[in-house]
């Protein structure tokens, strides 16, 4: 993979993948649906006081507020640096890239 990364990649790498799919499927973050929300425990604090919004494609801890696109929480969740986060995240880009 080369160095440098376009911005149109990383566009889609964040808006692409369903953010909810990949905590739940993907990651296997612990999620639940409670009082109509998608609710996951936060990488950050362990709470489940967050949501996410399909508009943005973004999930939020309300408890320690941090916000999250997919590449943030994988960063997170797995403690992987920015490049190793891309590689990890671009089957997945390409599975919902034939499944849309």
């Amino acid at each position: 993979m080369a160095k440098r990364i376009s911005g149109e990649l990383l566009r889609k790498l964040r808006n692409d993948i369903p953010i909810d799919i990949l905590i739940a499927r993907v990651l296997k973050i612990p999620s639940k649906y409670s009082e109509g929300y998608f609710r996951f425990l936060c990488p950050v604090c362990n709470e489940f006081n967050t949501a996410t919004k399909k508009e943005t494609n973004l999930a939020r801890c309300f408890r320690c507020n941090k916000n999250f696109n997919p590449i943030d929480i994988v960063m997170t969740y797995y403690n992987k640096n920015f490049l190793d986060t891309v590689k990890f995240l671009m089957p997945i880009f390409a599975y919902f890239n034939k499944v849309s």
